[in-house]
């Protein structure tokens, strides 16, 4: 759960929302958190040793720096870039210290198949997923070395198309219950909980899961998918945290401010675009 908290505020409680704290910041005074990596004990307060974003997990306090690389977790979901073919996996950057391994055996076969993958299926590895695919999963264990392992033994993970990838900071993405976004406008976006960010045309599960031919998408569609990840873009650039209902309100202020998605690059609308999110955000939480 990430919390807010006015800068150099100390508390006896913990506030709600994100908390962004810097070294020698005190983060509470309450004697029942634990302090955990980022955090020390400083007589009877809990003090952040880095800059980054106060996280709890139950009583446990802990500080995510701001920049550093993603740090995989079992359960998170990510969006990666396959970097190697090798006997029976993948190698994929996740964006963390060592790449991730997708076995052959975590994949769901075309059809959805579920059986015992075959020599014959080794083969056609290449046909179901190759170098440079982007592909979503969730990390599932880790391997001896440290790295992830992946699967994707689900019809909503698996290879990515009809898309775009834009690529933030790991911290700045808030960690939900769906890491899975439908918005009104029709596109889907999985918010990597490693910073990368998949924004496509909703589609219905396939059969074509492993498909190498993009869909067919409008003019319109298009433009509607560059707008969104220019307002990543524009979130990114300022810090600011990225949820379900922040895409949603950056959206609607980039549309009251320009149709042209591409004057969304600029820095006075970015910054237009930003200052609509918080303004929604903070009508949304008076009500």
């Amino acid at each position: 759960m990430d919390m807010h908290d006015p800068p150099h505020a100390s508390s006896s409680s913990m506030p709600t929302g994100i908390q962004i704290v810097t070294p020698g910041e005190t983060i509470t005074k309450d004697p029942a958190y634990m302090r955990g990596h980022g955090t020390y004990m400083d007589h009877d307060k809990l003090v952040a040793s880095a800059a980054g974003i106060v996280e709890r997990v139950n009583k446990l306090i802990s500080v995510r720096p701001l920049r550093a690389r993603y740090n995989p977790q079992i359960g998170d979901i990510v969006v990666g870039r396959v970097t190697e073919v090798q006997s029976k996996r993948w190698k994929v950057d996740i964006g963390a210290s060592l790449d991730a391994g997708l076995l052959l055996s975590s994949i769901t076969l075309p059809g959805g198949v579920q059986r015992r993958k075959s020599e014959s299926d080794e083969l056609q590895m290449r046909s179901f997923i190759a170098e440079g695919d982007l592909v979503c999963a969730e990390v599932q264990q880790f391997f001896n070395d440290g790295s992830a392992s992946l699967h994707t033994r689900s019809t909503k993970y698996g290879k990515l198309r009809t898309g775009t990838l834009v690529v933030v900071s790991a911290s700045l993405i808030k960690r939900s219950k769906s890491h899975f976004v439908v918005l009104q406008c029709g596109v889907d976006v999985v918010l990597g909980v490693n910073g990368f960010i998949w924004i496509c045309k909703h589609a219905e599960a396939s059969d074509e899961m492993y498909s190498n031919t993009n869909e067919a998408i409008t003019g319109e569609m298009r433009t509607t998918i560059a707008r969104l990840a220019n307002c990543v873009v524009a979130l990114c650039k300022h810090r600011h945290y990225i949820s379900d209902s922040v895409l949603a309100h950056a959206l609607a202020a980039a549309l009251a401010h320009t149709p042209s998605a591409s004057a969304l690059l600029h820095a006075s609308a970015a910054a237009a675009v930003v200052a609509g999110v918080r303004h929604r955000l903070e009508l949304a939480s008076d009500h």
